[in-house]
């Protein structure tokens, strides 16, 4: 999602295989209250699906470029989208009015939660959901939690996201067996949460792409958040890993103040006595729709070092490109590169990574299908870049996008690309982002 860089013109069937990403290593020594880990950066000329790591003994402390932000909520217009409620402007109190729609239908007004496994905050943009204790083979400790299914019934049962597509996506699945106690016992892929996240900013006004970033938290070549359990039907769950080759006691973090270099970067608090797990909620939009989706996992470190995610290499596997086609386990996520920043949370119309780069909150991005808005809905979103031209900038053209098919129409009319002014495509990765609430 960031890179140093536009330096080759980019094909039609991927950002990535054309862009090549300089990026300088800038040492940031700075006290910290404990020991931490050799910090990973990334530097050289590097092709944004197939990022190396290469170790570097200089430790920052965590998040010192850029913070998560706030939840999506309390904020300027720019940076809260949480509708108003339907007494403004009326004559009568909110008390008047009926339950919202959706209690009838869940494809009507809303809100409506979507991921029904826990209690969300709607003050704070969390929502707190259960924690899952597995092992691997050799015994360690995976704290994970559950998000997605493609199993209807199982997806029914347990309050998960039903995904039809993750049916397709056992090739970027590692895979388990309940043990004789219906626990998880992983085959591979494991998560060092200990390096520390970084992102550099670039210039004023041309924040993104970042000069230099480390993701907070690194898989192995075998980790993906997706599973398939092989002595359950084969069935594919969307398992994000928390927290890796930790006691109970170590990251029992109930009151927040948690410590990153244990845990995932999007994890507000964990509960390892109640096993309850509170997450961060982001802003975005479906269709036009309001909605707030957790950021778990990317396929390249430079995306997962924006989104606060772990870099998760066998996600790379992921078909990308094909989108609602057969076969095709994704569905699209679309990222303004240069969208409005001036005046940042204030500004109404704030969208894109050079936004989220200026003042380190939410980039407002514009997802495809989610539940009762459509049937495609996938955790496992292909990026997809645009860059707004010149021209439609000189003529005041730019503002917030809030629905695909918009999008689509102005890649069409000539008033967006990809970045580079490349022709527009799949960006070559792909972001795991389970939904959770469609807010009108």
């Amino acid at each position: 999602m960031n890179c140093n860089a536009f330096t080759r013109r980019i094909s039609r069937g991927a950002l990535a295989s054309a862009i090549a990403i300089t990026l300088g290593i800038t040492a940031l020594a700075q006290d910290s209250p404990k020991p931490r880990a050799p910090r990973r950066t990334f530097q050289g000329k590097i092709d944004i699906r197939n990022a190396n790591i290469a170790p570097n003994v200089t430790a920052v402390s965590f998040n010192s470029a850029q913070g998560p932000g706030p939840g999506p909520r309390g904020m300027p217009p720019g940076c809260d989208f949480f509708p108003a409620p339907p007494s403004v402007g009326a004559t009568v109190d909110l008390s008047y009015f009926g339950p919202p729609p959706s209690t009838t239908n869940r494809s009507l007004v809303g809100p409506v939660q979507l991921l029904n496994t826990g209690q969300v905050n709607s003050v704070g943009g969390t929502i707190t959901i259960p924690l899952y204790l597995g092992h691997m083979k050799n015994g360690k400790n995976v704290w994970y939690i559950l998000t997605d299914v493609n199993d209807s019934d199982v997806a029914a049962e347990l309050g998960l996201n039903f995904s039809a597509k993750l049916t397709f996506a056992a090739t970027a699945a590692r895979t388990a067996n309940f043990d004789q106690n219906n626990d998880l016992v992983f085959d591979a892929g494991t998560v060092d949460f200990s390096p520390v996240r970084s992102v550099s900013p670039g210039p004023a006004g041309q924040e993104f792409p970042p000069t230099a970033f480390n993701p907070g938290s690194v898989g192995d070549k075998n980790y993906s958040p997706l599973v398939q359990v092989l002595n359950a039907a084969g069935v594919i769950y969307n398992a994000p890993i928390v927290a890796y080759d930790q006691t109970a006691t170590a990251i029992n973090y109930p009151n927040g103040s948690v410590d990153y270099s244990r845990i995932h970067d999007q994890v507000v608090a964990i509960d390892t006595v109640n096993m309850t797990v509170t997450l961060n909620l982001i802003n975005g939009f479906s269709f036009g729709k309001p909605v707030w989706y957790l950021s778990m996992d990317a396929s390249i470190p430079l995306a997962a070092a924006i989104e606060h995610n772990t870099f998760a290499p066998l996600m790379a596997k992921l078909t990308l490109g094909r989108d609602d086609s057969f076969s095709s386990p994704v569905e699209r996520i679309f990222l303004a590169a240069n969208g409005p920043e001036e005046g940042g949370c204030a500004n109404p119309l704030r969208q894109g990574l050079s936004a989220d780069l200026a003042d380190g909150f939410r980039p407002n991005n514009v997802l495809g299908g989610i539940p009762t808005n459509a049937l495609d809905y996938s955790p496992a979103w292909d990026a997809q870049i645009y860059q707004w031209t010149q021209d439609a900038i000189n003529k005041g053209y730019r503002g917030q996008l809030r629905e695909e098919f918009q999008i689509l129409t102005f890649v069409q009319d000539g008033l967006l690309t990809a970045p580079g002014g490349a022709p527009f495509a799949s960006s070559g990765f792909s972001i795991n982002c389970p939904i959770v609430q469609r807010l009108d």
